[in-house]
């Protein structure tokens, strides 16, 4: 961040390590005091201070209606996965058929059997 000519670093607000210097500060903007604040002024200090979007992001992902509307989509990600994976299985040939693979497995059997159908094709 650059420094305009007459403003020097202790000027900025952020760098100030003392937490009490910090309170003066806020107390001069009219953000903090002793007393209680009323709604309006509560609301008016908030307004002044905009939340990043980050913050906001932390807030809307902390809410008990998110988690469960996140975790019900990745329960549905999931289980198209799967869906899928066993799909897959069904068209490879395994010895014994009902044999259980890992998907790694069922991923790799897959390469070496598309290889093997090109392999006859060609011949």
């Amino acid at each position: 961040m650059m420094l305009s000519p007459d403003q020097t670093e202790t000027d900025l607000s952020w760098t100030q390590s003392d937490p009490e210097a910090m309170l003066n500060g806020l107390k001069a903007a009219g953000c903090a005091s002793d007393e209680p604040a009323e709604g309006e002024d509560r609301a008016k200090c908030r307004a002044e201070q905009p939340l990043s979007r980050e913050e906001k992001r932390r807030r809307r992902r902390a809410t008990a209606k998110y988690r469960s509307a996140h975790a019900t989509r990745e329960r549905i990600r999931v289980e198209a996965f799967n869906v899928a994976f066993a799909e897959l299985r069904k068209l490879l040939p395994t010895l014994p058929p009902d044999k259980k693979l890992s998907k790694i497995e069922i991923l790799r059997l897959a390469i070496c059997y598309i290889s093997y159908l090109n392999h006859v094709l060609d011949v």
